[in-house]
């Protein structure tokens, strides 16, 4: 189950959603603002390819950009964000300094280097997942001894990406 913040024309909706990696017309159910939709995608696993949703049964004819900054629908265009709301707390716990991916993706920016120092909470990588990007931080004050990826890099479920010490 994902969490998500998603803002629409600058208002918030608190969003949890399970989306399931095929792209197929697929059937799920969206927890917005403690209400539960049921909802039906054209396609979840290419923003490229959505073309409409059902939301408790009513059709909605959508674009969405690829970047997540905006969506167009019978009613104009909208400026959109969207945050994962489980990419800052669900980092895995090492206690030693190694930061690890808290979920599989790719490198969009790396803000550190090997013998920076750091503070706790700094910003140190990008990860994207599912379109939406993931600012991971330090987890601890020290100097980067190592960082184990690159931008453009793919990285799985709990791999290590940098060593604080």
């Amino acid at each position: 189950m994902s969490k998500l913040s998603v803002t629409i024309d600058g208002r918030t909706f608190d969003v949890e959603v399970h989306i399931p990696p095929r792209c197929d017309g697929t059937e799920l159910t969206a927890i917005v603002d403690c209400q539960e939709l049921q909802v039906a995608v054209s396609c979840v696993d290419d923003l490229d390819r959505i073309e409409w949703i059902l939301i408790e049964g009513q059709a909605h004819e959508i674009l969405v950009d690829r970047d997540l900054h905006w969506l167009r629908s019978h009613t104009g265009l909208h400026h959109l964000e969207v945050h994962d709301l489980d990419a800052t707390v669900a980092r895995p716990a090492s206690g030693d300094g190694r930061v690890k991916a808290p979920i599989p993706g790719l490198i969009t920016r790396v803000l550190i280097a090997a013998g920076d120092r750091v503070e706790v909470g700094q910003p140190i990588l990008v990860l994207e997942a599912m379109k939406m990007e993931n600012e991971i931080r330090a987890p601890r004050t020290g100097i980067v001894s190592r960082l184990a990826i690159v931008m453009g890099q793919g990285v799985v479920l709990h791999e290590v990406l940098a060593e604080i010490t």
